[in-house]
């Protein structure tokens, strides 16, 4: 349940499903704005509703000089009814409900709250729930007695079970404010529900617990069992799933039996449940019961890049550019030589030889993962000293092979007049005798590569032949 700024929340139910219980099938939650007609109340269009009046409102405050709490919608962001008792007890919400199976259980439950802001004062709602007969007859019962005030807003949930007529399945709901109106007395009224009570339904992943947590890759078919009370005559089955942690659920097309083949999947938390209903009422939604929940969590392998390939110069030390994306990701670098931390993604390495490590991530379900990346160790950068950029592909371009991007090189070229016509820093160094796209003429040529983060400088002449 969503809770809302400093709202607090509680249930009184008469009593509990000793069976199971199925969606609502009847879900008022006031977000139209406006409600039915109610005998001894007028609509009001305010927030703060006068003696007698009611509104529908999304949020309500600063009333009567604060003496009501600052009220906002039970779940957060739709509506509520917000009522200002008249000076007469009586019926503040009546409302026919038609979408009920007929001889089934059902429980009904309503969000409460007493709006005064005035502990120790003022009078207290008091509240009768009736269940009735289009004609009256009352089927149900049920008294809140005086709900307290409160110091902060607070929400509680007052419920209780009634079985519908065995024919005709309509209901009238009756709320009754027992007590008589004036300072106090002023109540908030959200979310009412019915859902259907049943015979127990149990669901089971066979050979395992309710919870089975695998990695993405896993190719286990599991089977999900369905057991229904026998006092089902002829229960009739649909497998449901929910990919939103049940919230929402779909049927499955096609798993109508007591047992469902769970096939492999993408990664997700899964969840499934066995609907049932007795099969006269095929198709009736407000008559099906759910099971538990058995739920598949699918865990997604981390995504692991131990970084692109290195060189380094011998006695020099650089740091693994890796990155790793998951859940609780625990890192672990093999072999672990020459490097300061083994379990971190990110660490100094200072080998002494050319070596491949391998970065493995495990998740918090214990997926795994892992990349390599390549340690070239040279003992000093080799420098061409010629290249021949005549288009036949072969040493058409000047490259200083082992000079890794890492090192934040710059490297500049210089022809004998002392101008400039090649740069590059941090980059693979590719130089094609051009600049600005024109060619430059055979000679000879200086450059200069720093590589300020070790201390290193060369400089020498370069011969481009054409």
């Amino acid at each position: 349940m969503a809770l809302t700024g400093s709202l607090a929340f509680s249930s009184v139910q008469a009593q509990l499903c000793n069976g199971s219980l199925g969606d609502p099938v009847v879900n008022i939650t006031f977000s139209s704005g406006t409600a039915a007609a109610v005998p001894g109340y007028t609509f009001s269009s305010t927030s703060c509703p006068n003696d007698g009046f009611y509104t529908i409102t999304t949020a309500s405050s600063n009333c009567f000089n604060n003496s009501w709490h600052t009220v906002s919608d039970h779940t957060g962001g739709g509506a509520f009814m917000l009522v200002n008792a008249s000076y007469q007890p009586g019926d503040f919400f009546v409302q026919t409900v038609s979408d009920l199976c007929p001889n089934t259980t059902y429980e009904f439950a309503g969000w409460i709250m007493n709006v005064l802001n005035r502990p120790g004062g003022g009078i207290m709602p008091n509240l009768s729930f009736k269940i009735e007969t289009p004609g009256g007859a009352v089927l149900k019962e049920f008294q809140t007695g005086n709900i307290n005030h409160t110091s902060s807003p607070q929400w509680k949930q007052y419920g209780f079970y009634f079985t519908t007529p065995a024919v005709d399945a309509k209901i009238v709901l009756r709320i009754t404010n027992n007590a008589p109106g004036g300072i106090g007395n002023d109540i908030a009224l959200d979310d009412i529900t019915f859902r259907p009570c049943g015979e127990r339904v149990n669901a089971t992943i066979s050979g395992n617990s309710d919870t089975v947590r695998i990695c993405e890759g896993n190719t286990n078919v599991y089977i999900l069992e369905g057991a229904a009370s026998s006092s089902y005559q002829s229960p009739a089955y649909q497998w449901q799933l929910s990919i939103d942690k049940g919230l929402a659920w779909k049927d499955i097309p096609g798993a109508n039996s007591a047992t469902y083949q769970r096939h492999p999947t993408t990664s997700g938390s899964w969840w499934y449940r066995l609907a049932v209903l007795e099969a006269r009422y095929l198709g009736v939604l407000s008559c099906r019961i759910a099971s538990n929940p058995v739920i598949i969590e699918v865990g997604a392998k981390p995504i692991v890049n131990a970084g692109a390939d290195r060189i380094i110069i011998a006695g020099d030390s650089t740091i693994l550019k890796a990155t790793a994306d998951g859940d609780d990701l625990v890192y672990l670098w093999t072999p672990d030589f020459n490097i300061s931390s083994s379990t971190a993604l990110n660490p100094t390495i200072k080998p002494s030889a050319d070596i491949e490590y391998t970065l493995s991530a495990v998740s918090k379900y214990g997926c795994v993962n892992k990349d390599e990346t390549f340690v070239k160790v040279v003992e000093d950068i080799f420098i061409p000293n010629a290249f021949t950029p005549n288009g036949d592909a072969k040493n058409d371009n000047w490259k200083i092979p082992f000079l890794d991007p890492f090192f934040d090189a710059e490297v500049i070229v210089f022809n004998r007049y002392g101008e400039l016509v090649y740069r590059s820093k941090g980059v693979m160094v590719s130089w094609d005798g051009t600049i600005n796209g024109k060619q430059q003429p055979p000679g000879t040529y200086v450059y200069m590569v720093t590589i300020k983060q070790v201390g290193f400088q060369k400089t020498g002449t370069l011969t481009l032949i054409r």
